[in-house]
């Protein structure tokens, strides 16, 4: 049985819904810790006071926000949890959305909701109802110090979702990206759209795909355990791509089973005898 965060009240009108936040994914990454070179000893990193020029402990550790140059009004935990405190357990709906008109670069995390007790049938309403009518809700909510942005959604088999979402002015202007201009031939777009249907699956299935570089890292630190050496292989260079087209044609005779797929160093080959063959002409 999943353990949850915290408990809140999801309310919108006059209807308010008890209900607990529960952690929907966690990262795992594989984590290292910093060691010393020379004997192998655990680094840990150390508190300072500047004026005082000693080491300090967490204890004696408050929080300051800088109003000016080197001038701070410190806050302490409990301040903080007194502003916090008056609105943390609600959930406020302020409008119903269409899903589909949520850019996904706005979602930064995603909890499960479950009900709380008392909250059983009007969260099965709302989930049910917001799945037919394929839409979410949009709330505030005040978590961990801060007042997010989140998006109540329908999820699978009756469940309610909860994602907080960046604000508008957190998430940067896409035109801050610079892309030149450039002509699309139509026998690219053909073939390209031809290795996108031969690459399209009916439903996603998560499940086929793993972390490969995780597993490799594991099995580097088992073999080092048992005292293996490990062999560390050369850089590899990637092959240019030369010919937009013949990479597209390529790539579709791979996924039709028409031609071998050359290797890196046979792409590297094709790749250079095409350019010195440009340059000849």
């Amino acid at each position: 049985m999943a353990r949850s965060l915290q408990t809140a009240s999801l309310s919108f009108g006059l209807v308010n819904i008890p209900i607990r936040i529960y952690t929907a994914a966690t990262s795992q990454a594989v984590s290292f810790h910093m060691l010393h070179q020379k004997d192998g000893s655990r680094v840990r990193q150390h508190l300072f006071c500047e004026a005082e020029d000693k080491e300090i402990s967490r204890d004696d550790i408050v929080k300051g926000f800088e109003v000016s140059k080197g001038h701070y009004v410190e806050l302490t935990d409990e301040e903080l949890e007194a502003v916090e405190a008056h609105a943390n357990r609600s959930v406020e709906i302020q409008e119903f959305v269409d899903l589909e008109d949520i850019d996904p670069v706005y979602f930064e995390k995603t909890y499960y909701l479950g009900p709380n007790k008392g909250g059983e049938k009007p969260y099965a309403l709302l989930a049910q109802a917001l799945k037919d009518r394929s839409q979410a809700a949009v709330a505030q909510f005040v978590m961990r110090g801060k007042e997010n942005l989140v998006l109540v959604r329908p999820y699978a088999d009756g469940y309610l979702a909860m994602d907080v979402m960046y604000y508008a002015d957190e998430v940067r202007d896409i035109r801050e990206v610079e892309i030149p201009e450039v002509k699309i031939r139509e026998g690219e777009l053909k073939l390209a759209l031809q290795l996108i249907d031969n690459l399209s699956t009916k439903k996603w299935d998560p499940d086929k795909y793993r972390d490969t570089y995780r597993e490799r890292v594991m099995n580097v630190i088992k073999k080092k355990q048992k005292g293996e050496e490990i062999a560390v292989p050369k850089e590899r260079e990637t092959a240019q791509v030369v010919d937009l087209m013949e990479a597209l044609k390529r790539s579709l005779d791979k996924r039709q089973g028409k031609k071998k797929w050359p290797t890196s160093v046979e792409r590297q080959r094709i790749a250079n005898r095409q350019q010195r063959n440009r340059k000849a002409s």
